[in-house]
């Protein structure tokens, strides 16, 4: 057995643990998503075994490759970037897509759903800090581009929302962002929009995980905490 392995899981198990009780909440409503970016395939098997239900993928190449070698024993999402013509590698395999920001894609996921006769599940991706070098939608944007998606596409059905904080912040700045998007979640769920349902807030990595947890996270993306920093 991989003991650092188990001993980093077991670590951020705990703070997560410590930081839902510190703010009222049951730890059971924060899913650990392992981030499996450059993590071979044995090392993701032995996460698994240790208790991870859940993997997120940046690129979806690796999505599907990874999935062809590991199956549907675990939930898959797709985290990162989502190019319009990744979407027909992945819409089999995927559980969760984080990353839905634009109409060109909403537009492929429906196609690519309507061809295989699913559901898809999707966060949208908003840009609260307003960084140019982040993707995602300005806040500004957010309700119109759900309520037009709620409109027109059918097969996608939006669960909540993700967003990233700053790096460089300090724990107010990124404390600001997380609290915007519970916001910005809270305001859209009482418009009660047609396949639209504000149960899912993905924020927080590593670097600050905790912080969004007592935001109101409900997924924490969390890879170097477990794997050790990324070989490129």
């Amino acid at each position: 057995m991989n003991i650092d392995l188990f001993d980093n899981i077991e670590n951020v198990k705990s703070k997560i643990e410590n930081a839902s009780k510190r703010v009222g909440r049951d730890s059971k409503e924060v899913l650990l998503l392992a981030v499996t970016k450059t993590v071979d395939t044995d090392i993701i098997n032995e996460a698994i075994s240790m208790g991870i239900v859940a993997v997120g993928e940046n690129k979806p190449q690796e999505l599907t490759r990874k999935f062809d070698e590991i199956g549907p024993i675990v939930k898959w999402h797709q985290i990162g970037t989502l190019q319009t013509n990744k979407v027909k590698y992945i819409i089999e395999k995927v559980d969760l897509i984080h990353s839905l920001d634009r109409f060109v894609l909403a537009e492929e996921i429906e196609k690519r759903a309507s061809a295989i006769d699913r559901e898809v599940e999707c966060l949208v991706q908003v840009n609260i800090s307003g960084e140019e070098s982040k993707h995602g939608l300005p806040k500004e944007e957010a309700i119109d581009f759900i309520r037009s998606c709620s409109e027109k596409y059918h097969r996608i059905k939006i669960v909540g929302l993700m967003t990233m904080a700053p790096f460089d912040a300090s724990e107010a700045g990124i404390r600001d962002v997380f609290s915007e998007l519970k916001k910005l979640s809270e305001d859209i769920s009482v418009l009660n929009f047609e396949n639209v349902e504000m149960r899912e807030l993905s924020m927080g990595m590593s670097n600050d995980f905790e912080i969004a947890i007592e935001e109101g996270a409900t997924i924490v993306r969390v890879g170097s905490m477990i794997f050790g920093d990324r070989k490129y």
